[in-house]
């Protein structure tokens, strides 16, 4: 279904598009006329998939293979962003990873992977974008000067026993992101997060993969339903979009309650 909501002659940077949350806003934003970098940091053929449907449905992306956490990979991913379609607008940090362990057993690396990847790949996308925006200047297909969208967590605010380096990172994130926004406002420059609950992608499969998993699940969801990644994908096109032009530092829980401590809906 096409959206009401353009991007016409704006460009977006998607991390870890190739599948999952990633891939359903590359082609939200596809959808809705932005020109998008897939980026991937392994699984070449599912980020030119990704491409070919973007392609097929008259929109015009690129593959670019980058681990955000490396510096010299996101220079390099923005620097062919810029060669293909000449600007960036719309730096989407979605690329997030997960080594779970309990804490006591958890080794150093563990630890660094995860805030390497959640929270340092954040700053380094956001910085090349921000020095890019101000750069470019105002190009007049914006209100803003650019829009930094950061993809974070229900455990940002959610504390998570057994995965302490995934919701660190996560709260890492938010404090991120309010200071980016803080900060960058009066450039003109909105920066937010979308903080998504049990969405279905096959990075949680185990969550939901069965009747019993998923009734579990569920416990947790006032909604009564899990999320789609089009749920997400619908909010980060809105986040894009000027419909949005006057909001930054905002976080957006999608969720289907999941933040509402649903354990107290009968009194505790």
């Amino acid at each position: 279904m096409e959206t009401t909501l353009k991007l016409n002659g704006q460009t977006a940077i998607v991390t870890g598009s190739s599948s999952g949350l990633g891939e359903a806003i590359a082609l939200e934003l596809a959808s809705a006329g932005a020109n998008v970098v897939v980026n991937y940091h392994s699984g070449d053929d599912e980020a030119e998939a990704v491409v070919k449907r973007i392609e097929e449905r008259g929109g015009r992306a690129i593959a670019v293979g980058a681990d955000v956490g490396e510096e010299a990979d996101v220079k390099q991913m923005f620097a062919k962003c810029i060669a293909a379609f000449g600007y960036v607008d719309i730096p989407v940090n979605n690329s997030g990873i997960q080594r779970d362990k309990a804490f006591h057993e958890m080794s150093l690396d563990e630890w660094n992977q995860v805030i390497n990847t959640n929270l340092t790949g954040q700053f380094l996308c956001a910085r090349e974008a921000v020095n890019i925006f101000l750069k470019q200047g105002m190009r007049g297909v914006s209100k803003a000067l650019g829009k930094i969208i950061c993809i974070s967590s229900v455990h940002d605010v959610i504390p998570w026993a057994g995965h302490v380096n995934y919701a660190a990172s996560k709260g890492g994130v938010m404090m991120l992101m309010k200071s980016l926004a803080q900060e960058l406002a009066p450039k003109k420059i909105r920066v937010n997060s979308i903080s998504p609950g049990a969405i279905q992608t096959p990075i949680n499969k185990e969550a939901w993969g069965t009747d019993e998993a998923l009734n579990k699940l569920l416990e947790l969801i006032p909604y009564g339903r899990i999320g789609q990644p089009e749920d997400v994908a619908k909010q980060a096109l809105w986040l894009a979009s000027d419909e949005s032009d006057y909001v930054t530092g905002a976080t957006h829980y999608i969720d289907g309650g999941m933040t509402l401590y649903p354990g107290f809906a009968d009194n505790g």
